[in-house]
This record gives structure tokens, C-alpha cells and sequence, in this order.
């Protein structure tokens, strides 16, 4: 089978990209990653010389150049991982949100339509469905949950879903989505709250913290998300949506006194900081359906991914300390200037 996974240089695309090729060796994929600032093209450095891997820089919104990638590699499934995902920076600037995650999604969806393809799997998150109340612990997400956005980041994911929908309905493209919690593990870039919180810790650097801390996540490990996509596109049936969820709620506080208890570092490091506008309170999903049709569960329950993390962290710290100095930026250059 080959793959076309886009976003493949960011935190879940790459560690999907590990997952394919240790697991289905003899498969192919091809990577479409335009590197913005979260895309890291050090990450792919242990897989750079695979034979079945090959990179490709380029923007998903990019009509000629995604067609053409079609034109020459013909993919079997494209998976859709590229996307704008800093709720933060949607504040800010909510235009490049939605020509990435509404335009992109929807030329290469075109694409498919063009060339052929056996699936297109769509990555969303749990954020279109809005938030849970704090008093409410016996409510979760499921895939009935109606869509209820709250920042400009998860209003250009629903919108994608919406699109990705319609295209099946409209032209019979086959489809499936996925709707995630929060992913943590290996390669996590550093402005997200876990990454963050480890590397100012080790720096002695005050670790803030929105509010009062008592938001709630569902936190998911990168490797058992990466599983579910893969039993959602080979045996998920076509146009459905299936929620992934860890069974492993937190509050931000929590998991920040987490970090520090592990590193040895005292609370006192802890700075609560004003509260981003239109916070969700707290994101819980019922994985029911994908358990029940795909036998799936998530494997790694949070303590033990936490510490698995931070290990991970500590032993990697060239990998994160060139992405805070910005050096990160100059390896494509390094890799291919010269090509």
C-alpha cells in the first residue's frame, strides 16, 4: 500500500509515520509537509534514508502542486494530518487557520476525486464538539454530539469535517474521520502545555498556567491514536466518524504538578496567567464505537505515558532545544540546498 500523509513532519503525523513503517514495513510513504513553524523536518531524520520513505515539501492548499504529486505518485490512502492546530495563534490570526484546514483539506480531497484513492481519513479533534462542564463527569463526547465550536481553530476543523462529508455524500468519495483528545508523547512541539512545562522546568523557568488550572483534557498517547488511524482506514467503515479517546482526564494542574514532582523541581515554579478567551472547560470522549466495530482501546494509561514522555524529553534535549533557538528551521536547507 502506499500512503500520502500530509502533516507528516509535525507530532502525530511523524510518530504515524514510525508506527507505518515499523509495523508494515513493506508499505510506502510519501510525506507532505509545507514546514511551517511546527513542522520539523529533524523529526524525520531516522527515516530520511528508508527506501519505502520519501519527503515532499509543499502546501496542502497548493492545487498544482498537490495535483502533480498525485500525477506521480499515485497514492492508495492519503492521510490528513496538516493543519493549523494552535488554538492561541487562532486568536491572533484566524486567515492561515482557514486556508489550511478548510482550503487544503478540500484540494486534496479534489485530488482524490482526480486521481482515485481507496480512502481519504481525515484527523479532526474533539474541540468541534465544544466543551463538558466541570460538574457534568457523567457526560462524554460521542459521535452524535452536535458541533459546538469555540475558537477559530476548532470552527476550521468542524468546517473540514463538514466538508469531508459532504464530498462523500456529493460525489461518493470514500471517507472516514477520526475525533481525538489531547495527544502527548515523543516529538510534541514545545509551545504545546506538556512539552512547555517540561522544558521550562528543566530551565527553572516559571510554567504558566491559563486560569486556575482546573480545565480538564482526555490525554491520549501519540502511539495508541497512531493504531486507531491505522484499524480506521484499513477496516473502518466508509463515511463513518469515530472518536479516539484516552480514558485519561487531567486538569492542566494536575499534569503540570506531574512534571514537576517527576523532575524534582518545586510547585513554587507554578505562574496561573489570565485565562485565553473562550477556554474550553474540559474534553472527555466515550470511545465506544471504535472499540465495539474495531476492537480498539487505548494501551497506555497516563501515568505511565507521562513518564515515558519526560524520559523522552530529557534524553532528546538537542531535539527541542533547537526548536526553542529556532535552529530547527535551517535543516532543510542543511538537507536539501545543495540537492
Amino acid at each position: 500500500m502506499k500512503w500520502l500523509v500530509t502533516g507528516g513532519a509535525g507530532f502525530i503525523g511523524s510518530n504515524f509515520i514510525f508506527y507505518l513503517l515499523e509495523k508494515y514495513p513493506e508499505d510506502q510513504i510519501v510525506c507532505l509537509d509545507k514546514l511551517t513553524y511546527a513542522g520539523n523536518l529533524e523529526t524525520l531524520e531516522k527515516v530520511m534514508q528508508n527506501p519505502n520513505f520519501t519527503f515532499v515539501k509543499g502546501d496542502i492548499a497548493d492545487r498544482p502542486a498537490v495535483y502533480a504529486l498525485f500525477e506521480q505518485e499515485h497514492p492508495d490512502v492519503v492521510v490528513n494530518f496538516a493543519a493549523e492546530s494552535h488554538v492561541d495563534r487562532s486568536v491572533v490570526d484566524p486567515g492561515i487557520f482557514l486556508q489550511t484546514n478548510i482550503l487544503g483539506t478540500g484540494v486534496l480531497m479534489d485530488a482524490c476525486r482526480k486521481y482515485g484513492i481507496q480512502r481519504y481519513h481525515q484527523v479532526s479533534t474533539d474541540e468541534v464538539y465544544g466543551d463538558l462542564p466541570l460538574d457534568r463527569p457523567d457526560l462524554f463526547f460521542t459521535e452524535q454530539t452536535p458541533i459546538h465550536t469555540s475558537s477559530p481553530y476548532s470552527a476550521s476543523k468542524a468546517s473540514a469535517d463538514l466538508l469531508v462529508q459532504a464530498y462523500h455524500r456529493t460525489f461518493g468519495l470514500p471517507i472516514s474521520i477520526s475525533r481525538c483528545s489531547n495527544n502527548y508523547g515523543p516529538y510534541h512541539f514545545p509551545e504545546k502545555l506538556i512539552p512547555l512545562m517540561i522544558a521550562n522546568a528543566l530551565n527553572d523557568k516559571p510554567l504558566p498556567v491559563y486560569g486556575t488550572g482546573e480545565n480538564v483534557r482526555d490525554w491520549l498517547y501519540v502511539t495508541d491514536h497512531c493504531a486507531a488511524i491505522d484499524l480506521i482506514v484499513r477496516r473502518g467503515r466508509d463515511g463513518e466518524v469515530y472518536n479516539i479517546g484516552g480514558h485519561n482526564e487531567r486538569t492542566n494542574l494536575e499534569v503540570v504538578k506531574t512534571i514537576l514532582k517527576a523532575l524534582g523541581k518545586p510547585e513554587s515554579l507554578i505562574r496561573f496567567v489570565t485565562d485565553r478567551p473562550g477556554h474550553d472547560m474540559r474534553y472527555a470522549i466515550d470511545p465506544t464505537k471504535i472499540h465495539e466495530e474495531l476492537g480498539w482501546l487505548p494501551t497506555t494509561p497516563f501515568d505511565e505515558g507521562i513518564q515515558k514522555t519526560i524520559r523522552w524529553y530529557l534524553d532528546n534535549k538537542p531535539w527541542w532545544e533547537h526548536i526553542i533557538s529556532g535552529d530547527y528551521q535551517n535543516y532543510y536547507e542543511k538537507m536539501y540546498g545543495n540537492r
